[in-house]
């Protein structure tokens, strides 16, 4: 193995133990370091590192941004070795994809998804159950799709009503409250799926007829069909509402409570922050920039506190 190889081994290792899931480094930075090699090259160069990053002209700029990044980081951390290694200065590609709007969804819409996941085609019985349990525990809690479907059975502590959310984004656990009828649906799940899968292996709270984790593409698709048929999204529409917007709404829902109930959002935002799982409370902050409805309740509190001094 040669010793960019074996650098690269190393860096993502190291990042990885600081809890970074590096979901695309690995295959990137391998992908260069063997771009670089049939170029006969031994060091890291702007040049080549741009001409790698924008080397597949099908894909969209953003990802060509995101390839050219992967490599500046980890010349950044190879140049420490190799002082002639180049570092592709930021900005070279500074295409950024546009956040996605959030999609509020209606008290009813909620309603009709679960009704649909409950009254959906299956293959087996416990199938509609599976999806109406899990579409409302993201609608109630604000789970990411990904959290939901790794809970194990030992996660949830019955008597105590906390779920406990294991090695999220960043490497983090975190403890999450539910509320009494939350535990009774999840209770009533569990049985019911003891009682048609009483042998299961799986530790997965939501498993699949094959006794494993449930597939999250199809998890997806499955959301799509019953989102059409109650018409939140085109019948042939490619974008729409989607999973991860139970999680913009159970935040948008929280702050605007906060808001119309007189509460100091500020001091209270880095609980929601620690209750979403993120990473900085930033990230939090942007649900307030993001969403007309909040901006407006924020404009009426600014108005109102005007009218009293």
């Amino acid at each position: 193995m040669s010793a960019l190889k074996e650098a690269i081994q190393d860096y993502l290792a190291l990042r990885r133990g600081l809890g970074f899931k590096l979901k695309k480094h690995s295959r990137f930075l391998n992908e260069f370091a063997l771009f670089l090699e049939q170029a006969g090259e031994e060091r890291i160069t702007t040049e080549r590192a741009l001409q790698w990053a924008t080397q597949p002209q099908h894909i969209q700029q953003a990802e060509w941004a995101a390839r050219l990044s992967v490599v500046r980081g980890f010349a950044r951390y190879w140049s420490a070795t190799d002082p002639v290694t180049e570092i592709p200065p930021a900005g070279l590609l500074p295409y950024r994809p546009k956040r996605a709007k959030p999609y509020l969804y209606s008290e009813e819409q909620i309603h009709q998804l679960l009704e649909g996941a409950k009254n959906m085609p299956a293959t087996h019985s416990l199938q509609p159950w599976t999806y109406h349990c899990l579409l409302g525990l993201l609608a109630v809690t604000g789970l990411r799709i990904s959290e939901a479907l790794n809970l194990q059975s030992t996660d949830i502590d019955w008597s105590e009503g906390v779920v406990t959310i294991r090695d999220s984004k960043f490497g983090k656990s975190r403890l999450v409250p539910l509320h009494a009828s939350t535990i009774k649906i999840l209770s009533d799940y569990g049985e019911r799926r003891d009682h048609l899968f009483p042998k299961r292996k799986t530790p997965y709270f939501f498993c699949s007829r094959f006794d494993g984790r449930l597939d999250e593409g199809q998890i997806r698709r499955v959301f799509y069909v019953i989102s059409r048929q109650i018409g939140i999204r085109g019948a042939s529409a490619s974008r729409g509402p989607r999973l991860h917007d139970f999680r913009h709404r159970f935040a948008v829902q929280t702050l605007l409570r906060w808001h119309r109930n007189g509460k100091d959002v500020r001091q209270r935002l880095p609980i929601l922050s620690t209750y979403l799982g993120h990473g900085h409370v930033t990230d939090t902050y942007w649900y307030v920039t993001g969403t007309p409805e909040l901006m407006a309740a924020v404009g009426q509190r600014l108005e109102k506190r005007w009218e009293e001094i």
